[in-house]
């Protein structure tokens, strides 16, 4: 395979890795609307679509697999093809996300929600926002937006936080919520780690762009050590 060919399938390979972005950004959009909606058979719409991104993954998994093995590719282009297929890996289980989603709006069924949802959908429309932003950053190998991927990871867990909070107090307040609530609990965890996973493609953007690895979440993490410290010792004062 000549270097001409080898570009053409690698951006044949490119146009499938954006494909499958969208179809992730729609399933996790999708299910939350149905969720809303209690739309039962757009439910089961939802996770029976779980399956065509499942084989999106695998059919660019094997495209990686023998341009690798036929073509020896070096420097950018074998950072390229190691991260895409790291980035299907991620967006594959935002899709098993959405369609646990799913899932829970059947065992919800008909019955009537404990309260409106609000921060929910929020968290569901911040994630299809920065699915389409972290795949775009990639293919464009753009550094310029994954700060504003971090902030809005930190704005899903502050949204989780407060879902958690508030309904751990209908649980408390009226045991007969718990089901309920623990199904609504269950969503806001599978929007909390879709973010994650957004957070993970960023991590390869940075390894495409500079060829080095950055774990995010460790400086996430330990941002969130020094704001305690800092908070305790404005206590201590």
């Amino acid at each position: 395979m000549s270097r001409k060919h080898f570009h053409e399938h690698l951006k044949d390979l490119e146009r499938k890795l954006k494909e499958m972005g969208q179809m992730v950004a729609q399933a996790v959009e999708r299910s939350v609307e149905v969720l809303k909606k209690q739309d039962l058979e757009g439910a089961l719409e939802v996770i029976e679509g779980d399956q065509k991104i499942n084989d999106r993954r695998w059919e660019i998994e094997e495209m990686v697999l023998e341009l690798i093995g036929t073509q020896q590719p070096v420097a950018v282009d074998l950072r390229k093809l190691v991260c895409i297929s790291h980035i299907v890996t991620d967006l594959e289980r935002m899709g098993d996300y959405a369609q646990g989603i799913a899932i829970i709006t059947e065992r919800i069924g008909k019955e009537p929600h404990i309260k409106p949802l609000i921060d929910i959908p929020r968290m569901c429309r911040k994630n299809v926002e920065m699915i389409h932003t972290s795949v775009k950053a990639f293919l464009e190998h753009d550094l310029s937006p994954l700060e504003g991927l971090y902030r809005g990871e930190e704005e899903i867990d502050a949204l989780y936080d407060q879902v958690y909070t508030e309904l751990i107090g209908f649980m408390v307040e009226d045991p007969k919520t718990i089901t309920r609530a623990t199904y609504l609990l269950w969503v806001a965890h599978n929007l909390e780690r879709i973010a994650d996973r957004v957070v993970n493609i960023a991590e390869r953007v940075i390894f495409l762009v500079t060829g080095k690895m950055e774990e995010v979440h460790k400086a996430k993490e330990e941002r969130k050590r020094r704001k305690k410290r800092e908070s305790s010792s404005d206590q201590e004062k």
